[in-house]
This record gives structure tokens, C-alpha cells and sequence, in this order.
């Protein structure tokens, strides 16, 4: 039997485990140069890869916020997002990756700014199987919008787009 909890009884008088939530054994190929880069962060690769990954995507608490303001000009803020999902989904909303794992939300001009509340609605009510971490990005960032329009300080402003495609 192979269940999570089969796994965490196999460690009984062997190896004590890294880390204490399910895990899996992976293969995995990379190029030397990362491999040369995670020993810095842990001799340990597999605590390496932990760590590297939950700083970028912000699930360590310590880089990102899941849902961040961040002032842009004096009382302005954008507001930035780390990766879920289910905002993929969001009628109206795109995500723009920034910096990686972080992303700027942008509506189509004459979207109307409430609509992008309902539409983050639908999608929580439609998706049954939303993780904790996601579901915790879809309220806060639903609770955000609310305040910030019952209190009227939200605003929309134009961002500039360059199209780069190349002409053929």
C-alpha cells in the first residue's frame, strides 16, 4: 500500500524524515549551475529546493504576501499577487507577471472595477476544490477590492503596453 500515511510509517527506525507533511521522492535532471547555486542555500538539496521555492512564491511568510500593496506614487498603490490559479479564472482580469511569481492585476478598459468583485465570487463558488493557500488569496483580495470601493478609494488609471511581436 503506497497511501501518505504508508510512506511516514516506512521511516519508522530508518532516516528521520526532512520534512513533517506528505511528501514524495522526485527525479529530477538540472543543469550544474543550479545545482551550484541551491548548494549555497542548503548542502542539503532537497532543503534547498524547499526553501528556494517557498521565498519565491511567498508560501515562507517572509518574502512576499500573497496579496500586497505596494506604493507606487504618494497615497497610490497597485496591487501584486503571487501565483493562484483559480485568478486565472477571474472574467475580466489579467495577471501580469512582473517579477516571477508576481503578478499586476489589469481590467480592460470600461471593465467596470466592481464587476472584478463578482467575477472572483463566481469563481470561489464555482471551484470545490480550492486549496487553502488559494482560497486565502481569492478573500483577501476580494476583501481589498470591497473596502477599497465602499470607502471610494479605489481608482482606475491607464497602463502603456508596447506591442514587441515581431512584424513578418
Amino acid at each position: 500500500m503506497n497511501t501518505p500515511r504508508a510512506r511516514e510509517k516506512k521511516n519508522v527506525g530508518g532516516r528521520p524524515p526532512k520534512f513533517h507533511e506528505t511528501r514524495r521522492p522526485v527525479t529530477v535532471t538540472l543543469p550544474e549551475r543550479i545545482l551550484s547555486a541551491l548548494e549555497t542555500v542548503d548542502k542539503d538539496r532537497a532543503r534547498a529546493i524547499v526553501r528556494v521555492t517557498e521565498t519565491v512564491t511567498g508560501t515562507d511568510n517572509k518574502r512576499f504576501k500573497p496579496v500586497e500593496l505596494v506604493e507606487v506614487l504618494p497615497g497610490r498603490a497597485i496591487i501584486l499577487v503571487g501565483p493562484c490559479a483559480p485568478l486565472r479564472q477571474v472574467q475580466g482580469l489579467n495577471l501580469v507577471e512582473i517579477t516571477p511569481v508576481r503578478y499586476l492585476l489589469t481590467i480592460p478598459p470600461g471593465t467596470p472595477m466592481e464587476s472584478l468583485e463578482v467575477s472572483i465570487l463566481d469563481v470561489m463558488e464555482s471551484t470545490p476544490n480550492l486549496d487553502e493557500r488559494e482560497r486565502a488569496i481569492l478573500v483577501e483580495l476580494r476583501d481589498l477590492l470591497a473596502t477599497h470601493r465602499r470607502e471610494s478609494k479605489m481608482t482606475k488609471g491607464t497602463m502603456l503596453f508596447l506591442d514587441t511581436a515581431r512584424k513578418r
